[in-house]
């Protein structure tokens, strides 16, 4: 029988030949994803129903990462972060990215930043698994073609006993995207058009499959970016197949056997199209402009030429979703030789991405050197900031009702503090650009 990519990786979890969509299946889980915000709940849950002494299923297979409210002086936030730590104790967790001293995250050598992109850089994320973490974004890791999606805190707590959980087997949704991409396009760009298009609840409990040769051509960072965002649109999980790209990147980060997978040609594919006989939809990335997400839903959507009359009050490039080291280098490279009008928060997404800003080149000069040339804040702390609001005193949030561009991936009222603030979601380079000149702008009029 023939099958897409992510139901012969359920079909495998489950100890099945086959499975179909809209199936409840048992699975075994590979890696069980929980941060400072859902993890205190999740370990709640868990010991109240397994008891006070009860032992996690594989302490080698659950991932523990503070990454939200970090850097600040909230009591409750802190207080999170010490929960995390005594279970890690008390549990001989082994992947616990701690960090003890907030003042100076580069003196915790465990400290290692957003989860999202932890997992990938640390060789969490592996084709033909399994992952589950407590956070949406966590689709972010079917760039490795795998099958990754967030999920609550009873059912973290249910798998942090038991290493399984009870899943229903999603349809598919097929998306193709061929052609050579434009210089001023970016995944982001490609995800925020794919949400306006199919509008935020367009792939409920859906998987989202991206294929195509523009695919084939992108980097994993990119690749991470479109996976990142089909929560957006409702999707269950993306996901792309591994290829010599995914491998390569994994290599030197994990030494786990892996086995993975591909969508048969003769698939049965979620119909996307208005008619029945339409089974994906396609794209010819040539033809598309750089786009954004107005205020305030992801799908939203707007090119951003006929917004360039929105005078903005901040730029923010951070996040899961925009704060990856090649985020940071499309931003630079539209930035170099110019000056910022507005204020402009740099927030790297793992320690590792911080290191880069301050030893990759571009033309010359770091990144770092290139963005505070500009004008631009010193680069934060990496964790998730401001991207989902937090505690006042969270770096680059938005406490006043302000205009903001930014390269995260919500804007719904509130998420990032003032709910009166409107944040216009777009790509590195569209930030950039509207850095420059105090206005939401179309990259194309600085390349």
């Amino acid at each position: 029988m023939a099958m897409t990519m992510v139901e012969k990786i359920l079909a495998k979890a489950s100890g099945k030949s086959t499975v179909t969509p809209g199936e409840n299946i048992w699975i075994n889980v590979d890696v069980l994803m929980t941060h400072d915000v859902c993890g205190p709940g999740t370990i709640g849950i868990f010991k109240k129903e397994f008891g006070e002494k009860a032992q996690v299923w594989d302490r080698e297979k659950i991932v523990l990462i503070p990454d939200h409210y970090i850097f600040t002086t909230d009591k409750r936030a802190n207080r999170n972060v010490d929960i995390l730590r005594d279970f890690a104790q008390e549990q001989n967790i082994k992947y616990f990215y701690d960090i003890t001293d907030r003042s100076n995250f580069k003196a915790n050598p465990d400290y290692k930043g957003v989860c999202h992109v932890a997992l990938a850089q640390e060789g969490h994320t592996r084709p033909g698994e399994v992952l589950f973490g407590t956070d949406s974004h966590t689709c972010n890791a079917g760039a490795f073609g795998q099958f990754a999606t967030g999920i609550g805190n009873t059912d973290a707590a249910f798998i942090l006993g038991t290493g399984k959980l009870l899943v229903k087997v999603p349809a598919t949704m097929r998306f193709v995207l061929n052609g050579e991409m434009p210089d001023y396009l970016l995944a982001k760009d490609l995800i925020l058009q794919i949400i306006g298009d199919i509008s935020v609840s367009g792939a409920t409990y859906r998987t989202m499959e991206f294929a195509g040769e523009t695919v084939k051509q992108m980097t994993m960072e990119e690749r991470m970016t479109l996976c990142n965002m089909v929560i957006e649109a409702g999707g269950k999980n993306g996901v792309i197949a591994a290829d010599e790209t995914t491998f390569k990147y994994l290599q030197g980060r994990t030494d786990k056997t892996f086995e993975s997978f591909h969508t048969d040609e003769n698939a049965t594919f979620y119909s996307v199209g208005a008619s029945r006989a339409e089974h994906y939809r396609s794209y010819d990335v040539t033809k598309l402009e750089p786009v954004v997400a107005k205020p305030h839903s992801p799908d939203n959507k707007e090119l951003a030429r006929n917004c360039q009359d929105v005078k903005i009050d901040r730029v923010y490039i951070g996040s899961c979703t925009g704060g990856k080291t090649s985020d940071f280098l499309h931003a630079a490279k539209l930035i170099k030789g110019h000056q910022v009008k507005v204020p402009t928060y740099l927030v790297p997404a793992t320690q590792k991405v911080y290191e880069d800003l301050f030893s990759l080149k571009h033309d010359g000069k770091t990144l770092s050197e290139i963005f505070l040339d500009a004008g631009c804040i010193e680069p934060a702390a990496p964790s998730c900031a401001a991207c989902l609001g937090g505690p006042k005193d969270t770096f680059g949030r938005l406490n006043e009702p302000e205009i903001c561009v930014s390269t995260t991936n919500r804007n719904f009222p509130g998420r990032m503090g003032n709910k009166q603030a409107q944040v216009y979601l777009a790509s590195p380079y569209t930030a950039a650009a509207s850095a420059l000149t105090g206005y939401v702008t179309d990259p194309r009029e600085f390349m």
